[in-house]
């Protein structure tokens, strides 16, 4: 058999060409039209060059969830290496506060101190968001034999001491089996970390705006009597590219938009059985109307007043294709994704709002370009 002509678009395709193109496939066993063919002399006739005009009208952002610690939202009409761009950015380049030098004192937990230092850099702190990003700079590291002190000053290192002492508390009964209530400081948490400011630090970091852990809670080590824990902690500004500790996001990823397209009807126990391959709130079921049974070649003639399954929420699948592994959905049910269409998901770990991180990162991309564009103009002189 002769293979079909390729298609030959003169001008702009038809919406339902467009969409076929935007589409990803979702099939049994293999997913297809994975690459994308907006560019310039893939299909004859017709212009891809890039216009911001063009890009304008195409581009628009959608909030699903928008809260302090976790936003949701959708940017549709954009090419994945740009979406993953700001992902990365999001994951290593935003700059936020961490512990970074631990200097003990006296340990004598069963924590050993590599073990303990490293438990205290991964703590998310929070303070006063203009003295964070604004006031704190970035700090030096110093070189091999040089003096760790020498090159910290208040505008670039933030100070912080952790001394505690578990010891038997009187009051107890002498039955008592709960650490918690038979000795005093049997549990180490976040919230025993003191702040120190530091010269004119206690003007951006006091009161509420104290330098303190996002989550009082996270607990650092547990002693018994005589034990104790005595250090002092310092604090730099640093990126996730250079450790996970300093990366601003808890998790930063984004997924295409499912598309589900019922082809023909589902209908009675089927329709209930089809509802139940999707996560809850995916597939809805609604009844035949009367309208919908007289008309001719509909697929419901004869069948008002049944169940029907009906798209209801398609951002809710997971794509899992478990439909398409029932004999009597085939060729019933078309799956996909749409490939312009990314629905981000962002949780702050504390530092930054979690709207205002994706901002922060296209003041990233901004400056890159910026970057590149006079690379490119230098190269070319």
């Amino acid at each position: 058999m002769a293979p079909a002509p390729m298609a030959s678009w003169r001008g702009a395709p038809s919406a339902e060409e467009q969409e076929r193109r935007n589409t990803v496939g979702i099939n049994l066993e293999t997913v297809t039209d994975v690459t994308s063919v907006d560019y310039p002399g893939h299909f004859p006739g017709e212009d891809h060059a890039y216009s911001l005009d063009r890009f304008r009208a195409a581009f628009s952002v959608t909030f699903h969830q928008n809260e302090a610690s976790n936003s949701s939202f959708s940017l549709m009409g954009l090419d994945a290496s740009l979406a993953n761009a700001f992902r990365r950015i999001l994951i290593a380049e935003i700059p936020t506060l961490a512990i970074e030098n631990v200097y003990i004192e006296n340990n004598t937990s069963v924590i050993q101190d590599e073990v303990l230092a490293h438990r205290l850099g991964l703590i998310p702190f929070n303070g006063s968001r203009e003295g964070i990003h604004n006031f704190l700079k970035w700090h030096k590291k110093p070189e091999a034999g040089e003096d760790p002190y020498a090159g910290c000053f208040d505008w670039n290192t933030v100070r912080l001491e952790l001394n505690v002492t578990c010891t038997v508390n009187p009051d107890a009964s002498p039955d008592e089996t709960d650490p918690l209530k038979a000795y005093n400081n049997a549990h180490v948490y976040a919230k025993d970390i003191v702040f120190i400011p530091t010269g004119k630090q206690v003007e951006h970091f006091s009161g509420e705006d104290a330098i303190a852990p996002v989550n009082p809670d996270i607990l650092i080590a547990k002693l018994r009597p005589k034990q104790t824990i005595n250090l002092s902690m310092h604090m730099h500004k640093g990126i996730g590219a250079d450790h996970a500790k300093f990366s601003p996001v808890a998790t930063a990823s984004y997924r295409l938009m499912p598309t589900i397209k019922i082809l023909k009807p589902i209908l009675g126990a089927d329709a209930e059985k089809f509802a139940k391959c999707f996560p809850q709130g995916v597939i809805g079921l609604e009844k035949v109307t009367a309208q919908e049974a007289k008309k001719a070649g509909s697929g419901y003639e004869g069948h008002a007043g049944e169940k029907k399954a009906v798209v209801k929420d398609a951002m809710k699948d997971t794509v899992s294709r478990e439909c398409l592994r029932h004999a009597e959905f085939e060729g019933k049910v078309k799956l996909g994704r749409r490939r312009d269409h990314f629905i981000f998901s962002i949780e702050s770990t504390g530092q930054w709002d979690s709207d205002e991180l994706f901002m922060e990162a296209v003041k990233h991309m901004k400056m890159k370009c910026k970057k590149l564009e006079q690379q490119v103009v230098n190269m070319a002189r």
